[in-house]
């Protein structure tokens, strides 16, 4: 049985859970509503103030989209409750971002600056010059979004420059030695 899988999940007082026909599950809360279509092969019930998802039979596929599905369930609940944010650092010498209306600019050493139109649903907040927080209820948007900020000038391993997670350890490298 899949140990993920077979997990109930909580669901909160001030949260709703809807199972419509193709396993559409609406998730309602304080920050929000989330849908999504889940695998129709899995069954879903919302009974009381819990969640369970059960699989038909136990082919590799089934098993692989049991604990799936509970987790999608479960990152959609937090996400209406509490929601999901990511924090990204910028490091480097004259590298800093800003932020006017929903546009955040980049100056990452590039020949002009980079940016970005926030997606919609998700919040940037830029404190200071250097921390970019985006938040958002869909943990699935909160992290691609991010990712796609890291992407426009990743860290590179010799002196830390670039944007990177705030959790995110860079393994650093060793520079050139000179000759003897």
């Amino acid at each position: 049985m899949s140990r993920i899988g077979r997990l109930p999940v909580a669901i909160p007082a001030d949260v709703t859970v809807v199972v419509a026909e193709n396993n559409k599950v609406t998730v309602k809360g304080p920050k929000g509503t989330l849908e999504r279509e889940l695998p129709s092969e899995m069954e879903i019930k919302a009974e009381g103030a819990e969640v369970v998802v059960t699989r038909p039979n136990d082919l590799k596929r089934m098993k692989s989209l049991h604990g799936l599905t509970r987790t999608l369930i479960n990152n959609m609940v937090i996400g209406v409750s509490k929601g999901y944010e990511k924090v990204l650092e910028v490091n480097g010498v004259g590298y800093r971002a800003a932020k006017s209306g929903n546009k955040l600019t980049l100056n990452l050493g590039y020949s002009h600056p980079v940016e970005m139109i926030d997606p919609e649903g998700l919040e940037v907040v830029v404190e200071g010059q250097n921390k970019i927080i985006v938040k958002g209820i869909d943990k699935e948007k909160v992290g691609q979004y991010a990712a796609e900020i890291r992407d426009k000038r990743r860290p590179e391993p010799y002196k830390g420059k670039g944007i990177k997670y705030a959790d995110e350890v860079i393994r650093r490298k060793v520079g050139k030695t000179g000759k003897k």
